[in-house]
C-alpha cells in the first residue's frame, strides 16, 4: 500500500466499459511523512476521496481486487483515506 494526496478529478466521455460509473482522481504519491514523490497519475476511488484528501493506494495487480470477479481496467486503485499516520523517526 502507499500514501498519496488526490489532487484532481478527471472525466472521460469515452471510456472502457468496465470503467463505467466509477470516478477517476488524480493522485499525488507522498511518503508517510506527507513529502510528494514521483509523478501524479490517475487512480479508480472505491471510498468516495475528495480533492485534497490523503489515501491509501495499491497499484499493479492489487489495484483490480475491489472489483473481482470481474476485470477493470486499472493500475492504480484508491482503498482507504488516511486520518492519520503516527511515524516515530529512528533506526529500525
Amino acid at each position: 500500500m502507499n500514501a498519496g494526496r488526490v489532487t484532481g478529478r478527471v472525466w472521460a466521455t469515452r471510456k472502457d466499459a468496465s470503467l463505467e460509473g466509477k470516478r477517476l482522481l488524480v493522485v499525488q504519491p507522498l511518503n508517510f511523512r506527507g513529502v510528494p514523490v514521483g509523478p501524479e497519475f490517475v487512480a479508480l476511488d472505491t471510498v468516495d476521496a475528495g480533492v485534497g484528501d490523503r489515501v491509501i493506494y495499491v497499484s499493479s495487480s492489487e489495484a483490480t481486487i475491489p472489483f473481482r470477479p470481474g476485470l477493470t481496467a486499472t493500475d492504480a486503485t484508491i482503498v482507504g483515506i488516511l486520518d492519520r499516520v503516527d511515524h516515530v523517526d529512528g533506526s529500525w
